[in-house]
């Protein structure tokens, strides 16, 4: 260990020594990586953070704390650099301070306001950012990281993630969503489409299409193919497919789907040697993209109220459409989430974070291995970023949980809103 990490290591335990012991739980220990940039560390304890077990609020997409916490980290280190136009804030006069400073001020403040109970692990992580750095530099980054926090927090502060979600039912007409089996649970997230967007002007904005009728072409088209391919007891799906299904449905909670695209960020960041404005410009990009692309799928979902396959197969005989047949004990390979079907999330999310991804990089092509999560370590390997989003648009048809057209519909939705805020936030300057 050299003499920078030696000093680091006996800072952190001091700290560590220092915290009141009632601000330690067995799973709140930070997980410190020296020498790590500050943009992908304060990434990483988010994710340790969402991570933890009673710490997210059940009724709050995850997705909200990382674009809050991006979006930040940008503007604080853009505060200095220049280079790009402000995500929110812009703190004049700060040419000298330290970036890192600045960034890591920014995350702090953001998720102690937002993880109050892991304030000791965020202190811990601070100090470790800070250790190294000139202390006039340093106490000049730290004040434009807090101004930047103070700012965002105060944008976001009644944004309508907070409310209580509103109860969601239809009647049992053909077509319209009910819950489903196994646990026929009511709707969540029905306030997600009414929250603040961080970007789009609103979650109807690009609004796809209606869904199909159920006696058209296209519905019958779909219908037949997930009946045959997402069933639990499919004879026709193949095992790549089946395990893509189940790779994907391991991202199935709110949490753990932003793992997957923030892991991938950081893995191609990594790889092409980002500086750490530019790093700070990818994830705040990525994640307020995800968000407001969300948002629109779930806007779609309660205002369209379109079942699920499980529902549409077992009363095939209701529907209308002599192309159709009922299968009344039929069960998709993976568990329905619990609201309606039409657009599809994780459609939507693939193609929000390959576009992103593409118009950053400047190109598609760019090949990388992910590596799977609580899924046995699973590695497989992509030729591109639109490669990936497919992959995550087909996991939903073998897996029986979405038609075709949902996804159709919930890719449009991503390159849209990949493409809208790409193309008016965070723009390079002239120089």
């Amino acid at each position: 260990m050299n003499n920078r990490g030696l000093l680091k290591f006996l800072l952190l335990l001091i700290i560590l020594l220092a915290a009141p012991l009632t601000n330690w739980g067995r799973t709140s220990k930070p997980t410190v990586v020296f020498n790590e940039d500050v943009i992908l560390q304060w990434n990483r304890v988010l994710k340790e953070t969402v991570s933890t077990p009673g710490l997210h609020p059940a009724t709050i997409m995850p997705v909200r704390s990382y674009a809050m916490m991006h979006a930040a980290m940008f503007d604080a280190v853009n505060s200095i650099d220049g280079g790009y136009t402000p995500y929110l804030t812009e703190v004049p006069g700060t040419k000298h301070a330290s970036l890192e400073a600045a960034a890591a001020q920014a995350a702090h403040d953001v998720l102690a306001s937002l993880y109050p109970t892991r304030l000791a692990v965020f202190d811990a992580e601070l100090a470790v950012s800070l250790q190294g750095i000139d202390e006039a530099r340093a106490q000049q980054g730290i004040r434009v990281g807090q101004i930047v926090a103070e700012r965002l927090l105060a944008a976001r502060a009644n944004d309508g993630w907070t409310i209580t979600p509103a109860a969601f039912s239809l009647p049992a007409t053909p077509g319209n969503w009910q819950p489903t089996p196994p646990a026929n649970s009511a709707a969540t997230f029905t306030h997600y489409g009414s929250v603040l967007p961080f970007a789009i002007k609103s979650g109807s904005q690009f609004a796809p299409n209606p869904p199909p009728s159920l006696t058209s072409a296209v519905y019958t088209a779909a219908f037949n193919e997930v009946k045959e391919l997402g069933g639990a007891n499919s004879l026709t799906r193949t095992a790549d497919q089946t395990l893509v299904a189940r790779l994907w449905a391991n991202v199935n909670t709110p949490t753990n789907f932003l793992l997957v695209w923030n892991n991938v960020a950081r893995t191609v960041a990594d790889e092409k040697d980002l500086t750490t404005v530019e790093k700070a410009r990818l994830l705040a990009l990525t994640n307020i993209s995800l968000h407001d692309a969300l948002q629109t799928t779930f806007t779609s979902k309660f205002v369209y109220g379109f079942w699920r396959p499980v529902s549409a197969i077992r009363r095939a005989d209701e529907d209308g459409n002599d192309n159709t047949s009922a299968d009344p004990a039929w069960l998709p390979l993976i568990t329905t989430p619990p609201y309606p079907s039409y657009a599809g999330n994780m459609a939507t999310i693939g193609t929000s974070q390959s576009t992103i991804l593409a118009l950053f990089f400047g190109r598609d092509d760019i090949s990388f291995q992910h590596t799977w999560e609580g899924a046995g370590g699973a590695t497989r390997s992509y030729p591109g970023f639109t490669a990936m989003a497919n992959e995550q648009e087909r996991a939903r048809v073998y897996g029986g949980i979405h038609f075709t057209f949902d996804n159709v519909a919930g890719q449009s939705i991503g390159r849209n809103v990949g493409n809208y805020i790409y193309t008016n936030f965070m723009r390079p300057r002239q120089k």
